[in-house]
């Protein structure tokens, strides 16, 4: 909770693309106030938090200490370490225990689909502190889930809900992103080893989306099949983040479909391409979203219709500091909202 006369304090944890992006929104809104900064490098340690995000210094010094997070005065936690929250529940668990409300950036849309486990563990950090936890983001945290059910109130009788998005990763600045999560510039044989953790990790983070979708629609699913397939190089693609040799991993296709019998109900298609220009399959750039029923409905932007993924994941997150905030303690998904009314004809 916070006092609605003086400015929301908040925490960036880590500063990549997506954090240092967040750290300006702070900065330039008179409503917020940055309170600290969590990094994950000893390089960065100690560093300015404006100096991190290209800005004049602000006096507020980095940190690879949770304690010294855990110490300050802060309304909310901005969590974008670039791997998910499950990958370390606990740190998540003592920031919402400290009194600080968490908002993630990759996770946490709907912790429901992980099983009563992790939602009771999150519920009782959330009574501890007296806070609230909300996953958000661009894709998941809006596309292929918040922007379907908006859809879903102009029709009935649905039938099937289809979200894609199609990222081009050639002006993506991270080789730890596009090499090391996504696997493009692997060769053959070390992208399919790594395939069984990356569908572990990957159907984590898309599941969330397909039983939220499935929840604001009155649904249920039975399960969530995952395919993937892939397309190789055909020459040397030089992108932002290096070279892609010719014959490793150019692109990768991943389809997730949420199954009610053996029906697919909804289905969420992401895929990765290091050059867009050059990896013809699949289509072109951008996010489609299409709700079939009566009547149906699609909704189609091509790549340059969002001109920056990082600075809209951003923009969420900071959108939503001062509702999670105000909220009462727990978690809180987008169906908290009430805007979602559409139900699935099964």
């Amino acid at each position: 909770m916070t006092s609605s006369d003086r400015p929301f304090r908040v925490v960036q944890w880590a500063t990549g693309a997506l954090g240092r992006s967040v750290i300006r929104g702070v900065l330039d809104r008179p409503d917020m106030e940055l309170a600290g900064v969590w990094v994950h490098t000893l390089a960065k340690e100690g560093s300015d938090a404006g100096t991190l995000a290209g800005r004049p210094p602000t006096g507020v010094l980095a940190t690879r200490e949770l304690d010294d997070v855990l110490a300050l005065d802060a309304d909310c936690v901005v969590y974008a370490p670039g791997r998910p929250p499950l990958d370390d529940i606990d740190t998540v668990c003592a920031l919402l225990a400290s009194g600080k409300n968490v908002i993630c950036t990759n996770g946490l849309v709907y912790p429901a689909a992980h099983g009563p486990h992790l939602v009771a563990e999150l519920e009782r950090a959330c009574k501890q502190g007296g806070a609230s936890v909300h996953g958000t983001g661009f894709n998941s945290g809006f596309m292929a889930d918040v922007l379907p059910l908006l859809l879903a109130r102009l029709v009935r009788r649905i039938t099937h809900v289809y979200s894609r998005e199609c990222s081009d990763l050639s002006r993506h600045p991270s080789w730890g992103m596009v090499h090391h999560m996504l696997g493009i510039g692997r060769d053959e044989d070390a992208f399919l080893r790594s395939l069984r953790p990356a569908r572990t990790a990957m159907r984590a983070l898309y599941s969330e989306c397909l039983h939220l979708v499935a929840a604001g629609l009155g649904a249920d699913l039975d399960e969530i099949d995952v395919d993937v397939d892939h397309r190789l190089a055909g020459t040397d693609l030089d992108i932002a983040a290096g070279r892609i040799p010719r014959g490793t991993v150019a692109a990768a296709r991943w389809t997730f479909s949420g199954l009610i019998g053996a029906r697919p109900a909804i289905t969420a298609e992401v895929i990765y391409k290091a050059d867009a220009a050059r990896v013809p399959d699949w289509g072109e750039p951008g996010h489609s979203v299409r709700v079939d029923g009566r009547p149906a409905l699609a909704l189609t932007t091509d790549d340059a219709w969002v001109s920056d993924d990082v600075s809209a994941a951003a923009a969420h997150a900071l959108n939503s500091i001062p509702a999670v905030c105000r909220a009462a303690p727990g978690i809180r998904t987008h169906l908290d909202l009430p805007v979602f009314s559409g139900r699935m004809q099964i």
